[in-house]
């Protein structure tokens, strides 16, 4: 298992040799990027901000559950905070297993709950000049 939170570009190459494996024949490695617009709007960049104890901590425990549902050969969940730029990077997250049906699940179910569950903030910078921060959904 492997739970980080970091102000630096995630290395998706790096994600993928954490969660590979001669025991997995699948591997899915989502990537939530910086979209340029939400509801109409016109983002020009995010902010993202965590506690970062805590968030590491929910991160763990969303793994494990996901670890203890599905087949999980490993697993990674990798959140980027800071400034971040249209079509960067913010989130990775990543599972092998044997099958893919079952990496497909998990990955869907850890990025979901992810998004709902851990403490991590965006602030939409959009524009107009003005900033939100919004609850991710």
């Amino acid at each position: 298992m492997h739970i980080e939170l970091t102000n630096d570009v995630i290395q998706t190459e790096d994600v993928y040799a954490y969660v590979s494996s001669k025991d997995a024949g699948a591997v899915v490695l989502f990537l939530g990027t910086v979209r340029e617009m939400t509801s109409g709007r016109q983002t020009v960049a995010l902010d993202y901000d965590a506690y970062p104890e805590m968030a590491q901590a929910q991160m763990q425990d969303l793994a494990q559950e996901a670890i203890d549902k599905w087949p999980i050969v490993n697993v990674a969940i990798v959140h980027r905070l800071g400034h971040l730029e249209l079509g960067e990077i913010s989130v990775a997250v990543a599972v092998s297993t044997p099958h893919r049906r079952d990496a497909f699940e998990a990955g869907q179910y850890l990025i979901d709950e992810l998004k709902v569950r851990v403490p991590v903030w965006k602030k939409e910078n959009w524009s107009d000049g003005t900033t939100e921060w919004v609850h991710p959904t």
